[in-house]
């Protein structure tokens, strides 16, 4: 049983989120939406140990209710940002377990917003780095430092092409080099069922992104061909606290 008078929310403060919590299970305060998701998850991004406590609770409305599938999804997209998070959120595994069930399902009828319940997935399956970083591969650009020189490469994926280049303030992306994806078959974990996921629901951008990414780059200052996420996930995962 949580003991809210010791659960502070994003503001700092107690007790006001199991009162709302109330409100929206009795479905009584429609209004009281917008003040959880500031109190759990202020500017969709801050997260306090009253968002872990309040999973239970919004995991078992998710199911009829899409706004508590979208905060506490957004909860757990949060994890990495509270130097706690994982700790808390490892107290509630079968609530996530069932956010993850329900934000398949909800991928799989092919929303408008699938490349942000995309996201939400990989969060609640732990994939916090690519949660973070995974766009939907229309304008995207990942910055990158080679592993042999150190040089700063720019890797696109996108409309734009799908190349590594050194991005001059000037001249923009030069020295191109294509991307090497790596073939469907030969993607290992996390991208493969990342892939898989995608194709499945007829994500084809999305897959074949997937594969860029998961995929090998030349260096335009070296030569040396590298992993990409590999060289993207030790530039971006934050370090523990």
């Amino acid at each position: 049983m949580t003991d809210w008078a010791q659960v502070v929310d994003a503001h700092g403060a107690v007790g006001r989120v199991p009162l709302l919590l109330d409100q929206v299970e009795r479905k009584e305060a429609p209004e009281a939406w917008d003040e959880l998701w500031d109190r759990l998850c202020l500017h969709g991004e801050t997260v306090a140990v009253a968002s872990f406590a309040a999973l239970p609770r919004l995991a078992a409305l998710a199911s009829a209710c899409t706004q508590a599938l979208e905060l506490a999804s957004a909860i757990v997209r949060g994890t990495l940002r509270h130097p706690d998070g994982e700790a808390l959120l490892a107290g509630c595994p079968n609530e996530v377990d069932r956010l993850r069930e329900l934000v398949d399902q909800k991928l799989r009828t092919r929303p408008a917003d699938y490349s942000r319940l995309f996201c939400d997935l990989l969060a609640l399956a732990g994939q916090y780095h690519w949660s973070a970083s995974l766009g939907d591969f229309a304008d995207d650009f990942y910055a990158v430092s080679c592993p042999d020189c150190e040089a700063e490469v720019t890797i696109a994926v996108g409309n734009h092409g799908c190349y590594a280049a050194i991005r001059d303030w000037d001249q923009g992306d030069i020295e191109r080099r294509p991307l090497r994806p790596v073939p469907a078959e030969e993607l290992g974990d996390p991208g493969r069922w990342m892939h898989a996921t995608a194709d499945r629901d007829g994500q084809q951008r999305l897959a074949e992104g997937i594969r860029y990414v998961f995929g090998r780059a030349e260096c335009p200052a070296c030569g040396n061909v590298f992993n990409i996420a590999e060289a993207h996930t030790t530039a971006n995962v934050r370090p523990a606290p």
